[in-house]
């Protein structure tokens, strides 16, 4: 059964073509190969494990923020405003995430350092007042009409690439800290002056963790490495120690139950950790919390799994956890494929996906638990939210082509 070699056409042929599949459709691009090799398809297993995480975050979020329109706050929504509106992300998602699937790796390489610039001057225009929206006193957002754009989002996949990327030009010198550290760690500085600016300190934390994981994995000197770690870690120290609000928000995690911080730094956590409380083993049933209704600031973003926890007890937390280690573990496996392949490009950005989404779910998960400082930042896949679903689609999808290439490899064709 032939398809078309581009555009959304034999979609479904496609997706059957699976882990194993023969189905003999043309590749994406075989005209310029001049040889149409075979479909091998995709980790299915790896695209229904992200399809049930945004379909339980749909209900998770309709669950969380029905009662919303009871507050004075909201009192101009409908019961179903945000789960309509994060339908509609999910829609943009699912299509952004079928267009990237058809970009070849070799492609997004060249966009790499390209695509970090457009990153930084988006940056730097959210910041220019008028431009950027402020949202709890943080300017984060580029109003787009039917949704805000958040560019710490795409920043995100930006430094993946780009230091995926840059390792890849620095093979030769990854032992020189001038050569190969030193212009990355500025990159690095930059970025985290324009997000510490917004201020989000949260995103700051997950770039840092995917450029730096990068270069490690990518070779750098191990003592180079350490010295990076400990200047990072002086710098957010730094940070903290001259912001009282963030240096209340530590000492508020460390001690929530104190009058003072239950009613103030650590209310959200406080009742974060009551819902789970209340969820005990086998939770209070979906639709049944209390700590949605009105307790619980941000239920359906940052406290996603707060609501989880209370509704679906510690059963749907493990099966939510799980879901998340399995994925991460298996984009890993998907990157170290793909070095063994000799694509370093492609593996190393597989690596860097992995550690964003790995990075993020561990921190937004720390912070509902209550062994992390509160941070705004999302559950992937899950928490409401236009650009973070969206983005975090189109990077899943790279990881899924990521692994289509491989496979082709393996059957003797070429990527």
């Amino acid at each position: 059964m032939s398809a078309a070699p581009g555009g959304f056409g034999g979609l479904w042929q496609r997706l059957r073509g699976g882990a194993g599949g023969d189905v003999p459709v043309r590749s994406w691009n075989s005209l310029s190969s001049g040889t149409p090799p075979r479909w091998v398809g995709f980790d299915e297993t790896l695209a229904w494990v992200i399809a049930g995480l945004i379909s339980l975050g749909l209900v998770m979020v309709y669950s969380a923020s029905i009662q919303l329109p009871d507050s004075p706050k909201y009192s101009n929504y409908t019961p179903t405003h945000f789960m309509s509106r994060h339908v509609l992300s999910v829609g943009l998602a699912v299509i952004a995430a079928c267009v990237t699937l058809a970009i070849p790796m070799r492609t997004w390489e060249k966009m790499a350092p390209w695509l970090f610039v457009a990153a930084l001057l988006l940056l730097i225009l959210v910041l220019i007042p008028g431009v950027g929206k402020v949202v709890n006193r943080s300017r984060r957002w580029i109003p787009l009409g039917v949704m805000n754009f958040q560019p710490s989002e795409l920043a995100k996949m930006a430094m993946a690439m780009y230091a995926a990327s840059y390792m890849m030009r620095k093979m030769d010198v990854k032992e020189s800290f001038t050569r190969a550290v030193l212009p990355m760690a500025i990159a690095l500085g930059v970025v985290g002056l324009l997000l510490l600016a917004e201020p989000d300190m949260g995103a700051f934390m997950v770039i840092a963790i995917i450029s730096m994981g990068i270069l490690f994995l990518g070779g750098v000197n191990g003592r180079v490495f350490v010295i990076m770690i400990g200047v990072l870690v002086s710098a957010l120290v730094l940070v903290i120690t001259v912001s009282p609000e963030k240096r209340g928000r530590i000492f508020a995690f460390l001690d929530p139950w104190a009058k003072d911080n239950a009613d103030g730094k650590a209310y959200q956590l406080t009742h974060s950790l009551i819902a789970f409380g209340r969820g005990e083993y086998f939770g209070q049933g979906l639709g049944q919390s209390l700590e949605k209704l009105h307790y619980l600031p941000e239920a359906h973003t940052d406290f996603l799994l707060a609501i989880i926890g209370e509704e679906l007890g510690l059963v749907g937390v493990s099966v939510v956890i799980v879901a998340f280690f399995w994925m991460v573990r298996r984009i890993f496996v998907i990157g170290r494929q793909a070095v063994a392949l000799d694509r370093v490009f492609s593996g190393l950005t597989a690596q860097g996906i992995g550690l964003w989404m790995g990075g993020q779910t561990f921190i937004n998960m720390g912070v509902n638990l209550g062994v992390l400082p509160t941070k705004g930042l999302t559950l992937p896949l899950m928490s409401y939210g236009g650009s973070a679903i969206i983005m975090t689609c189109v990077a899943l999808a790279v990881v899924l082509r990521i692994d289509m290439e491989n496979r082709q490899i393996l059957r003797g064709g070429r990527p």
